[in-house]
């Protein structure tokens, strides 16, 4: 019965929340509160929550100060160069700015934090979205989904996780499993060709001048202090006319002028925005880095360094209280609504665990494999991983199922680490999980709506991640 009821619970609120019948936030704390009820065992739902909320409070703690963190470091101007590098990559092709897209995030994803990774692609992205009018559901997309394939990283969590529950080495894992990560690495790539293929064809064949008549907007969605709009800066002047985007029966390659044609870029960021903080440049960034390089070497529980850092880049590049209490506020509004998901969703998984649900469903999807499926629990696992992976966390799944799938893969001489590896197969899906509190930094940014962004990427993050799989089958690693 708990079986039924835990997936029935899913199912209610996937199915909610994408025909946006509910708001995640309600859906997150009132379906599981009437499943409770339903499985006889509300007089213990408050200590589900309380407990659930326990479980997640570090992770709200530390994405509330690390979006304070880095929005303080866009304010102050320390990934501009890094926008204007992508922005003079895409131009105003829809196609170049989705590949732009993907390889910013992966980029940014080798720090192994997924928030990082979507603040920074959102902030330095959002502008050009906007701007051409393209689909917001494409970013959050294959930023997700690159995310996935980076978040195998043995920092990034799930290697880390498989290997200590199966008591391997974290490095035998992931090397071996490099070339078929490359591959869905690649995948992605070529998944944002074609949907930058596809958009530029929507959108037809644009101009930056014709970008750039309307209005402009403030854009950068958690800067403040500043009109942070996309500006142009003219850099040549020629007889020809504004240089093409690229469009249905455009250019492939519309990144330079030819034949004279007004050779124009995008800024996503104002140059002259009064937050700027020019002099403070390199202590900023190296602020950054030492805090990054303290997360990967784990020198102190992650919200502990952002908690320092947010207030070592607030009292330097603001000393005067005002102006501190001015960037505090223009964050706010992306601190509440992440972390007000983020205590919703530990309704969520407070009781689906505390019921019970979690592990009844996972035993009965152990149960309903079939015996002479035993020499391939390899491919079991990677398959597995992808629905469990998504509709439980992953201390739930590597703690709880994998050590049962490793032992009846033993029992048929496959190995534990074929096992661990077929398991992190599973990543490019579960970066849109509901139950990944980044994923809400993502869409909160990006001002998508989560059940359009889980309608559009659940497919193609899906494919990336039977990608992965097929390609560690084909090179012999699974």
């Amino acid at each position: 019965m708990l079986t039924i009821l835990g997936f029935a619970m899913i199912a209610t609120f996937l199915v909610l929340i994408m025909t946006k019948k509910m708001s995640p936030i309600a859906a997150l704390v009132l379906i599981p509160a009437l499943f409770c009820v339903a499985v006889g065992q509300g007089a213990k739902l408050g200590d589900y929550v309380i407990e659930g909320v326990g479980n997640l409070a570090p992770t709200a703690a530390m994405l509330m100060f690390a979006i304070v963190y880095f929005g303080v470091m866009i304010d102050v101007g320390l990934f501009d160069p890094i926008v204007r590098g992508i922005l003079r990559f895409c131009k105003a092709d829809p196609m170049r700015i989705v590949i732009g897209t993907a390889l910013l995030a992966a980029i940014v994803s080798l720090d192994g934090d997924g928030s990082t990774t979507f603040m920074i692609t959102v902030s330095a992205m959002y502008p050009l979205y906007k701007r051409l009018k393209m689909s917001l559901v494409v970013m959050t997309g294959v930023a997700a989904t690159a995310n996935g394939v980076m978040n195998t990283l043995p920092w990034g969590g799930p290697t880390a996780r498989a290997a200590t529950a199966l008591k391997v080495d974290a490095a035998d894992i992931f090397v071996p499993m490099i070339p078929a990560l490359a591959v869905g690495l690649l995948a992605v790539i070529l998944l944002a060709w074609v949907l930058g293929r596809r958009e530029r064809r929507r959108l037809g064949t644009l101009t930056l001048d014709e970008v750039l008549v309307t209005e402009p907007e403030t854009v950068l969605v958690g800067a403040g202090g500043g009109p942070d709009r996309l500006t142009k800066a003219p850099r040549a002047t020629g007889a020809g006319g504004a240089e093409a985007a690229g469009g249905a029966g455009g250019a492939e390659d519309a990144g330079g002028p030819e034949g004279g044609a007004a050779d124009e870029e995008f800024k996503g960021l104002d140059p002259d925005r009064p937050t700027l903080r020019p002099k403070l440049y390199w202590f900023n960034a190296g602020l950054t880095v030492a805090l990054l390089a303290a997360m990967i070497l784990e020198l102190m529980p992650i919200p502990v360094l952002f908690l320092i850092g947010a207030a070592l880049a607030l009292t330097v590049n603001f000393p005067h209280m005002p102006d501190q209490r001015a960037r505090i506020a223009a964050h706010a509004d992306n601190v509440l609504n992440v972390s007000g998901m983020v205590f919703a969703a530990a309704v969520f998984t407070g009781v689906l665990t505390g019921t019970g649900m979690v592990e009844h469903m996972a035993d009965w999807l152990v149960g309903a494999i079939p015996d002479g499926m035993g020499p391939h629990m390899a491919l079991v696992t990677g398959l597995l991983s992808l629905p469990l992976t998504y509709f439980m966390s992953n201390d739930g799944f590597y703690f709880g199922v994998l050590p049962v799938l490793a032992e009846a893969g033993a029992a048929h001489g496959v190995s534990p680490l074929e096992i661990a590896r077929a398991s992190i197969a599973g990543q490019p899906l579960h970066m849109s999980s509901p139950l990944v509190p980044a994923v809400y930094v993502l869409v909160g940014m990006a001002k998508v709506e989560f059940g359009d962004h889980t309608r559009f990427t659940v497919k193609w993050a899906v494919l990336t991640s039977l990608v992965v799989l097929a390609a560690g089958i084909l090179f012999g690693i699974i």
